[in-house]
């Protein structure tokens, strides 16, 4: 394998670059509140409810949720030019979101402070390695109520593997353009980004990895941590007819249950 990825390589990607590249997602409005429809559908939850966007970035989803009424909402994420960003939006628009930086793996917050627990917009599998990435969902146990419920948005593996891509090419606007070149190795999709702009070159190059899980590996994880009634959403914003977007083209939504 010829792309070699840094285990923390998340510590420092998600900026602005980051919200350039990707804002055909993380940015569309119309595909958020969509999502966020989705989220309170299956969630049935009350508005005065604790609600966790983990590994929320600028917490568009959270923002969303704090919009329609909902009145506890806490985003946490690594990234402190996306709390930032998402504190700021939240001052501006006079939302009651708080904003919290750490580590989804030990967030350090209080257990069984939430009523409901969401990672959303593929945040989850960024670990080559499965025990880092269960240690997110034995957070997630720890910090549930009794009786609550997790919500994970993650890659359909058996679409991706059928439609891999090896390399892909976007534009943002008229200058930006964004090349990924794709390996696939043990489950786990190693991915080189290089964007460049017109008349400046390259602005940034940088490797990163998503492992890949089926239904029935996830279920077996989260039933080893204690959750049971254990559904899926498969399809879910299936945006294979819009163009390549990677590992966000076709998703699944995980729900488990936090019984004890």
């Amino acid at each position: 394998m010829t792309i070699q990825v840094d285990t923390d390589w998340w510590k420092n990607i998600f900026d602005a670059v980051y919200l350039m590249t990707d804002s055909r997602s993380i940015c569309d409005d119309t595909l958020t509140q969509t999502e966020v429809d989705f989220i309170e559908t299956a969630l049935s939850m009350k508005k005065s409810a604790p609600v966790l966007d983990l590994c929320g970035g600028q917490g568009r989803h959270a923002v969303e949720l704090s919009r329609r009424g909902f009145t506890n909402v806490t985003v946490l994420d690594y990234s402190d030019y996306l709390i930032q960003m998402g504190k700021q939006q939240t001052n501006e628009q006079k939302l009651n979101t708080f904003f919290v930086q750490g580590d989804a793996r030990d967030t350090k917050l209080a257990e069984e402070s939430f009523g409901a627990v969401i990672i959303m917009g593929g945040s989850f599998g960024y670990f080559a390695h499965d025990k880092e990435n269960k240690k997110i969902l034995e957070e997630t146990f720890r910090l549930l109520m009794p009786k609550a419920e997790l919500l994970v948005d993650l890659p359909d593996k058996k679409y991706v593997l059928k439609n891999f891509k090896p390399i892909s090419i976007h534009k943002v606007g008229n200058t930006i353009e964004v090349t990924r070149t794709r390996e696939l190795e043990h489950d786990v999709i190693y991915c080189r980004e290089v964007v460049t702009c017109t008349g400046k070159g390259c602005l940034r190059e940088n490797n990163y990895c998503v492992r890949l899980y089926t239904p029935e590996k996830i279920s077996r994880i989260l039933s080893s941590i204690g959750f049971s009634d254990i559904s899926f959403q498969k399809d879910f914003m299936d945006r294979q007819e819009q163009g390549d977007y990677g590992t966000m083209t076709n998703r699944m939504v995980v729900k488990a249950h936090k019984k004890k």
